[in-house]
């Protein structure tokens, strides 16, 4: 099943390491981080998990629940999450799904065959409030994720979910943002941005950040 953006994650009911959850449900009118791991007891994957548990403030902020996979059993994620507060001197503070029957990675086409046969890939997908998935990134095995990244994208879209802006390249919060070009109304556009614009061309017009 290939996932696009805009389309509703779909929803499953599997255990965890909090006990069992309904996606939908548990997420209520927040923000999620579903992201997967190709198996416990894995070095890459136990410092990913350590430093999400140390985002946590960081995910608070921005309404945010962080979600973890992984295809192993509940048993063993209990024993990885003692590995994983030890070695990364952290409290666990998220569920891991436990998906040994390969539910939630069939779902959302966590396997890729070619890379891994029998394993997840490192998938992430960002979910909004209204269920629909804003963003997807996939990542070999071999390489950790940028997490400060996957917090710079979930700033982009709450801002211009909010405001008739986009954000540029290497944007980062506080910098100047682009006025969307289908924004045309001189008079809305002041209203808007009240401390004013400059065009570099007619369809590049850059702005102080809204606040937030």
């Amino acid at each position: 099943m290939s996932l696009r953006l805009g389309d509703i994650a779909p929803d499953f009911t599997q255990d965890s390491t909090d006990g069992p959850i309904s996606l939908h449900q548990w997420a209520g009118s927040s923000w999620v981080l579903l992201f997967s791991h190709p198996a416990d007891f894995t070095p890459v994957c136990t410092t990913e998990l350590g430093f999400t548990a140390k985002l946590k403030d960081e995910f608070a902020k921005r309404n945010v629940k962080a979600l973890a996979v992984s295809v192993d059993t509940l048993d063993s994620h209990s024993r990885w999450v003692a590995d994983i507060e030890d070695t990364q001197n952290v409290k666990l503070n998220f569920p891991i799904l436990a998906d040994a029957d390969r539910k939630v990675a069939t779902l959302y086409d966590m396997i890729h065959p070619n890379s891994l046969a029998n394993l997840t890939v490192r998938t992430v997908f960002v979910i909004d409030p209204d269920k629909k998935i804003r963003l997807t990134l996939t990542y070999p095995a071999s390489t950790g994720r940028n997490f400060h990244e996957i917090l710079r994208v979930i700033d982009s879209l709450q801002l211009t979910d909010e405001h008739k802006v986009a954000t540029p390249a290497n944007w980062q919060d506080g910098d100047e943002v682009v006025i969307v070009p289908s924004l045309q109304d001189e008079e809305e556009i002041k209203r808007r941005f009240p401390r004013g614009y400059r065009a570099v061309r007619p369809y590049l017009r850059l702005t102080p950040q809204p606040n937030r």
